[in-house]
């Protein structure tokens, strides 16, 4: 059924250009691009599965009670990390060892507990959580698999650790091993402190946390920490926004159509990036994953045809942008962002996430339309192979996202 609706709308866009030009559109195609068509259908057929909102870090959250005693929740990908899949792949198939986890995948929560089981001397060996540089005692209390479900998507077993902290104002610190990936480390009920959230690159040990009282990371590091993540959440991580962001560069070598698309696109994803973070609009990823698919094929079919910034465009621009801003939203939602760091930090991922737009901008102008934009055969050559390809890729991924 998806696949059928999937081709309906490509046959309405092109049954609609036939209709205004009495040309088909097969007979727009010069065969050497049309050789050059075949030949990347063919390359992008061979794409696996990319999701670039689900950046899946492990999550832990410290929760200190009043008393001392605390209780770590991580919430980690145990599959990939029982088959050896190191942090170096950031997709399981890209791994030799990824039929060990997608054996892995397919068990169920009694026999998957008790391969975690086994395998927790090694994994908890290689958390390091220690208090004013002594490494903590910590007891594992809980080990809760989730259900299969769809096998598609990763699994994310919760542990949960238990402790004492020191007596006094102790200074805590979290280090992830370097094999196990990023870690986003967040602390909450400090006592009598505020709730602080860290996003921690491979083997990156966080910043002295001070149990009583406000971590003292500063508003330059704060700041300095959320571009960063924004901007990464781009280049390199998000492929699907790169593409529609190309999208947006390839329908003119003018500038006025560019500045009028992206200044339509960061309006409408600051928009919906802030009510899904206050929680006043959620839709659910499955929904919004395909439609960022289709944005990718809308932008590359409109290019084909036409090199006119039409009336109507930036106003699809602008919904796509409220669509892309909820996938944006998904990031932030894994860091938990407390109260008092809310703002500032929604502010500068936001200003990280517009720098790798501009900086996607800056590579493709400075490959290819500093030198070549003005030539008689740049569309031909160069725009139109290339919209094939944006186009090509993001039907592939629609129809991965939607079976």
């Amino acid at each position: 059924m998806p696949v059928i609706f999937a081709a309906c709308i490509f046959i309405c866009v092109t049954s609609r250009i036939y209709a205004q030009t009495g040309v088909h559109p097969l007979n727009m195609l010069h065969l050497r691009t049309f050789l050059c068509m075949v030949t990347l259908v063919l390359l992008v057929g061979t794409l696996r599965q990319v999701n670039a909102h689900e950046i899946r870090p492990t999550i832990v959250t410290a929760e200190f009670s009043e008393t001392g005693l605390y209780t770590i929740q991580i919430n980690a990908n145990l599959e990939a990390l029982i088959a050896g899949i190191g942090a170096s792949h950031k997709n399981t198939e890209d791994s030799p060892k990824s039929q060990i986890y997608d054996a892995l995948r397919q068990l169920p929560p009694a026999v998957l507990s008790n391969r975690i089981r086994s395998f927790m001397p090694a994994y908890l060996s290689g958390i390091d959580v220690t208090f004013d540089k002594r490494r903590a005692d910590l007891k594992l209390t809980q080990i809760r698999v989730p259900q299969v479900g769809d096998l598609a998507l990763p699994r994310h077993t919760k542990i949960t650790l238990t402790g004492t902290a020191p007596e006094g104002a102790p200074v805590l610190a979290w280090r992830y091993a370097p094999a196990f990936g990023d870690s986003v480390f967040r602390v909450r009920g400090a006592i009598g402190g505020e709730r602080v959230a860290f996003w921690l690159k491979n083997g990156e040990r966080s910043p002295p946390i001070k149990i009583r009282g406000r971590s003292a990371q500063s508003f330059v590091g704060l700041a300095y920490q959320y571009v960063g993540i924004g901007f990464t959440h781009i280049i390199p991580l998000g492929l699907d926004h790169i593409l529609f962001v190309l999208g947006l560069y390839f329908l003119s070598s003018r500038l006025r159509p560019l500045i009028i698309q992206v200044s339509s696109f960061t309006v409408a994803h600051t928009l919906t990036l802030a009510l899904s973070m206050l929680g006043l609009v959620s839709i659910p990823s499955a929904i919004i994953e395909p439609l960022i698919a289709l944005s990718i094929v809308f932008v590359a079919v409109e290019n084909w045809f036409t090199e006119r910034l039409q009336p109507w465009r930036p106003f699809v621009i602008f919904g796509f942008g409220l669509i892309h801003g909820f996938g944006f939203a998904g990031v932030l939602r894994e860091m938990n962002l407390g109260p008092a760091d809310f703002a500032t930090s929604l502010v500068f991922f936001n200003l990280g996430v517009e720098l790798g737009q501009l900086a996607t901008i800056a590579i493709a102008y400075g490959a290819l339309g500093f030198w070549v934009s003005q030539k008689d055969w740049y569309r031909a050559r160069i725009v139109r192979p290339l919209t094939i390809l944006i186009g090509t890729t993001g039907f592939v991924w629609f129809l991965e996202r939607i079976l």
